[in-house]
């Protein structure tokens, strides 16, 4: 299987466990954006205004001015007068955009604007379960305790046969999840198969409290956060309590494998934290324009030795945070290359509850380097490309960082 085919499926399955939805391999601008801008532009238009509007903003930011070495202006000539319904405007605005041959800029409907809108707002309303497709039969991975699944007495291995009446069979992960969610206090019934018995659940959804950062402290003394996702708007605020749940312990493991990114600010947070002064980032608009992200010197930043773990599904903005630490040797990289996705998108709301993700710069780390395509190179390369693991003791790449780490600390101790 190709690179690229894997980490698809990477993806697909660690983000239908974790959040039972696909998730964007991509990230925005900057949180401030979403902050400035209505999440939905519940403007109604014509199909063919809407294609118009796409074209127009594409023609303008897209960060590439030539769009892919063409005269742009055909395709607005090509469609001028066909586009009649939605489904027409979806066809010919994803024919448009497939022209700039690039896989992150795109158009998205608006049950795709909704499942990005409640990525970064962190809400989803249902009744908190994590499932999976086995053997072709949706399957409850586990139960978030707290929520109204755990208080119905779900359990983890219960088979689900249908949502609402509607047999689940033949149905994907994404479509079971979709059943399953719905509005706060509505309810759901889910029939599932326990050990060859048929059980019916009605169970009132509720909103479920998405958590992206992760932390537990390891061998007594070393911190592990483990950031799944840098999408949600509530990651730096998790990542301060995971600072603080570890603010006892003398070193530090950031997980970034699987991560594929999310929003820029995030991971400018998070760098900050441990880069003193410098350039974090340098994103480069069109035409060439530099903007150049800074460190802050408001604070003293985190002296721990530290070691990041990445892989080949550590994208975006995981590869901004990753890249700055180990440009300023703040951090060894320990794992595989990293995915290689060096651009930058902003989402534009559309009309129609739609929108755009249009890619419109590129970055490089603070050393100058162009990462998209390449991907950033461990200090210290070891163990599976895609490797997940719910076992720490088959995880050779958390152990070699505990390793480093303990040396790290033996080598401290000494010298005070």
């Amino acid at each position: 299987m190709k690179k690229k085919q894997l980490l698809i499926f990477v993806l697909s399955v660690l983000i239908l466990v974790i959040f039972n939805k696909v998730f964007m391999s991509t990230f925005t601008k900057t949180n401030a954006f979403f902050a400035r801008q209505a999440l939905v532009n519940s403007e109604v238009i014509a199909p063919q205004k809407l294609f118009d509007k796409t074209w127009k903003i594409v023609s303008k930011e897209y960060y590439e001015p030539s769009l892919n070495h063409q005269n742009w202006e055909r395709w607005k000539l090509h469609y001028q007068g066909k586009i009649k319904t939605d489904e027409d405007a979806r066809v010919a605005i994803d024919s448009m955009i497939a022209s700039l041959n690039e896989p992150y800029t795109r158009f998205m409907t608006k049950k795709d604007y909704e499942d990005l809108t409640t990525s970064i707002t962190s809400k989803i309303y249902g009744i908190g379960v994590n499932i999976y497709s086995n053997s072709g039969k949706i399957e409850i991975f586990n139960v978030i305790p707290g929520t109204p699944a755990d208080f119905a007495q779900l359990k983890q291995g219960d088979i689900i046969t249908a949502v609402n009446g509607k047999d689940t069979s033949g149905m994907n992960v994404s479509d079971v999840a979709t059943l399953v969610r719905g509005p706060e206090n509505s309810v759901v019934e889910l029939t599932v198969l326990r050990n060859g018995k048929k059980l019916t659940k009605k169970i009132k959804r509720k909103e479920i409290k998405i958590k992206t950062v992760k932390s537990s402290v390891v061998d007594n003394h070393i911190g592990y956060i483990q950031i799944v996702s840098f999408m949600s708007g509530t990651t730096p605020n998790e990542f301060m309590e995971a600072l603080e749940n570890t603010k006892n312990t003398d070193s530090l493991i950031l997980d970034l494998r699987g991560n594929t990114g999310g929003l820029l600010d995030n991971a400018v947070f998070i760098a900050d934290m441990f880069i003193n002064e410098g350039t974090i980032v340098d994103i480069i608009y069109r035409n060439g324009y530099k903007k150049s992200i800074k460190a802050q010197d408001e604070h003293f930043p985190m002296k721990k030795p530290i070691v990041v773990l990445v892989n080949g599904a550590s994208a975006s903005a995981s590869e901004i945070l990753s890249g700055a630490l180990k440009d300023y040797h703040r951090a060894t990289l320990v794992g595989r290359k990293t995915f290689g996705k060096g651009l930058v998108q902003k989402v534009v709301p559309l009309p129609n509850q739609t929108g755009v993700n249009i890619t419109i710069a590129r970055y490089l780390t603070p050393s100058g380097t162009d990462i998209n395509k390449l991907g950033i190179k461990p200090d210290v390369e070891i163990g599976n490309e895609f490797d997940f693991f719910t076992n720490s003791k088959d995880d050779i790449q958390l152990e070699k960082a505990k390793d480093i780490l303990n040396d790290k600390t033996r080598v401290g101790s000494t010298k005070n």
